[in-house]
């Protein structure tokens, strides 16, 4: 489990919140990546060498060098690009093994944050809208996590070879592709800042999207009965037509950076090309040394458009990062500060002169204040100045009309919200000065919607709690009347339920 928490960003995250979040989540996997590194810095020198090796062989075969000795050069330009292969491929392996394990802990963590914010928030955003944002956004960020930092460095370091030895056959020859390089890496800039924007908006209306898909389908029924297909349909439409909208702009602007990477190579390429050329033909270059320069001026834009592609990746994770760093930066109202205990034994419930409203006109509840003998006016109060006390041991039934306040008052209870005005106390303690944990151990909850997981008996009983025996589930169901019915299934409480299940 990674112990993270970043502050509140926006679609364009700061280098230093970059750092954080590799740091944070990369240093579990300190073994993977510095093997990544090691890879890496391999692959780059193989890449380097192969071509030299080629270089010599024409000019031994042009000097008229034996054939004995032209294979072993050959053999050795095989040997070479096969260990390259594997050694990326060995490097993808890493990678990804990697970047897995670093987004699983960023989706454990946000998941854990998201479940842990206030009724408000989720009221807000749909089950379907949280899963795009926390596993989708995460997804987005695998390269990042995996290859980004080490391949940007790579790919610098073989330009930069590549550079060298051209500056080494002439200086003319490599100032040009320097030239080029930088041209190059300038305009990936500039088309990158303008994608961040577009990749942001279309990470949103994918979210949008599925929040709409999955309240629909929790909905099907409501939306038959009333006829109410076709203003479904509609509203599917809208949003498809914004993911479509977003994605296209996002991928104009991954188009225009190809376009422009190419169109940059082909007039470098051109520009070696010829200077090769001139060279050869003016006797100050073997022909070995021009087919390396050849060869090194069509290598140089393997890197260049490796770079194009990550920094088409980072647009992509930097629109994803700002949106999981502004979940990171949600705070819920209700706050778990409190360190007192609830007393043993059975305990007593006083609701003394609470008031609760959702939401308010113009006003928010939070800031309510009486006024006299009455809360101030412009809010739509669900529970007005409530006031009883339960007893240990008795019940206490609730009857009224569908939005009178019954179910929000058990939600004050849990402190699923908190009231604007006045104080729950559970056993003589005022909730508010209870930790959370602490509060809802103390306090159980039956909906009215039952839920069945996918897992056992004993799992759906004990809601995953290890710590809860056997024995407390088999007196459970026995003052139920249900212990026989278990008995006779062929699993006992290790019977699955849910989907697939009973």
């Amino acid at each position: 489990m990674t112990s993270y928490a970043l502050p509140t960003s926006s679609t364009r995250p700061r280098l230093g919140q970059y750092r954080q979040l590799l740091v944070a989540y990369l240093r579990p996997q300190w073994g993977r990546v510095a093997l990544l590194g090691v890879l890496l810095l391999v692959s780059i020198a193989l890449q380097l060498i192969n071509p030299q090796i080629i270089g010599r062989f024409l000019d031994a075969a042009q000097g008229g060098a034996r054939g004995q000795n032209l294979g072993l050069a050959g053999l050795a330009f095989i040997g070479i690009g096969l260990l390259q292969r594997a050694v990326a491929l060995a490097s993808v392996y890493v990678g990804e093994n990697a970047a897995w394990a670093a987004t699983n802990s960023l989706r454990a963590d946000l998941t854990r944050h998201c479940l842990r914010l206030d009724m408000p928030f989720h009221k807000q955003h749909t089950p379907g809208e949280l899963i795009e944002r926390i596993d989708g956004d995460a997804a987005s960020l695998a390269n990042f996590f995996s290859q980004f930092a080490i391949r940007v460095l790579g790919n610098g370091l073989l330009i930069a070879g590549v550079l060298l030895l051209l500056f080494r056959e002439d200086p003319r020859l490599g100032l040009a592709m320097t030239v080029y390089a930088a041209a190059t890496l300038l305009a990936l800039g500039v088309l990158q800042d303008r994608a961040t924007a577009r990749w942001g908006e279309q990470r949103q209306s994918f979210a949008d999207l599925f929040g709409f898909v999955e309240e629909r389908y929790n909905g099907t029924e409501d939306i038959r009965a009333n006829g109410a297909e076709p203003y479904v349909m509609n509203g599917l439409y809208q949003l498809m037509r914004t993911v479509l909208r977003n994605g296209v702009a996002a991928r104009m602007f991954n188009s225009l950076s190809f376009v422009a990477t190419n169109f940059l190579f082909l007039m470098g390429y051109a520009l070696g090309l010829g200077l090769g050329a001139y060279l050869y033909l003016q006797g100050a270059l073997t022909i070995g040394a021009a087919y390396l320069i050849v060869y090194y001026i069509g290598m140089i834009a393997v890197p260049l458009e490796d770079v194009r592609r990550q920094a088409q990746d980072l647009g992509a994770a930097r629109a994803s990062l700002g949106r999981a760093l502004d979940l990171f930066g949600l705070q819920s109202a209700v706050r778990s500060e409190g360190s007192a205990q609830l007393p043993a034994g059975a305990l007593w419930v006083d609701f003394r002169g609470v008031s609760f409203a959702y939401d308010g006109p113009d006003a928010d509840p939070a800031t309510a204040e009486p006024q006299g003998d009455n809360l101030r006016a412009g809010i739509s109060f669900a529970l007005r100045d409530i006031r009883f006390t339960l007893p240990p041991g008795r019940l206490l039934g609730l009857l009224g009309r569908s939005g009178g306040g019954k179910t929000t008052l058990t939600r004050l209870l849990f402190r699923l919200y908190d009231p604007a005005v006045g104080s729950i106390q559970l056993g003589g303690v005022d909730i508010r000065d209870l930790p959370l944990s602490g509060l809802r151990r103390g306090v159980g909850m039956i909906t009215q919607d039952v839920q069945l997981f996918q897992a056992s008996i004993r799992d759906n009983l004990a809601f995953f709690n290890p710590r809860i025996d056997d024995e407390r589930i088999e007196y459970a169901l026995r003052e139920l009347g249900l212990w026989e019915w278990v008995q006779r299934l062929p699993a006992g409480l290790n019977t699955p339920l849910g989907a697939g299940g009973q």
